[in-house]
């Protein structure tokens, strides 16, 4: 296999994993209500309140908010329908790049400045809505996370593109 080839395999297989977690990512913000009370039923049967209980007294106040806002306010999470569309949306863009990486690096880029996009987000928003810090250090994972992948994809297609 040429350099070439191996550089193209490699930027695809890393835009895959990170089209998979988008679209997981985005999947999982259309069924909070019922996620939510799976996921506290679950940390229930792990024995967690005895071992983590600020994590379960935070899933079981979210999980109070959401089916109070369900049962009052349903059109309030029509709001996480959005935010789950505008995932799987941002996921297709990454086509582009997957059919022609160098000339498409701009949509590599523009990820990768939305993950550190989340980083003033989750510092900012996360204290005026009352997260707590810990929780707020989950979001911001996520945009330090999500741009290893893109770092690792930018830099293979500046490779593929000297290499041309």
């Amino acid at each position: 296999m040429s350099d070439r080839a191996a550089l193209l395999k490699g930027i695809r297989a890393w835009l895959v994993f990170f089209v998979v977690c988008l679209v997981l990512s985005g999947a999982t913000a259309f069924p909070l209500v019922h996620e939510l009370h799976w996921t506290e039923s679950l940390l229930r049967s792990l024995s967690v309140p005895e071992h983590l209980p600020g994590l379960m007294h935070w899933i079981e106040r979210v999980r109070q908010g959401l089916d109070a806002t369900d049962a009052e306010y349903p059109f309030v999470l029509y709001g996480t329908d959005w935010l789950a569309f505008a995932h799987l949306v941002i996921a297709v863009a990454f086509w582009g790049p997957y059919r022609d990486p160098v000339r498409n690096i701009w949509v590599v880029e523009f990820g990768m400045i939305a993950c550190a996009g989340i980083v003033p987000l989750a510092l900012i928003c996360g204290p005026v809505r009352g997260i707590p810090f810990w929780w707020t250090v989950v979001d911001l994972s996520f945009g330090v996370f999500g741009v290893l992948p893109l770092w690792v994809v930018r830099r293979k297609i500046q490779r593929l593109a000297a290499a041309t």
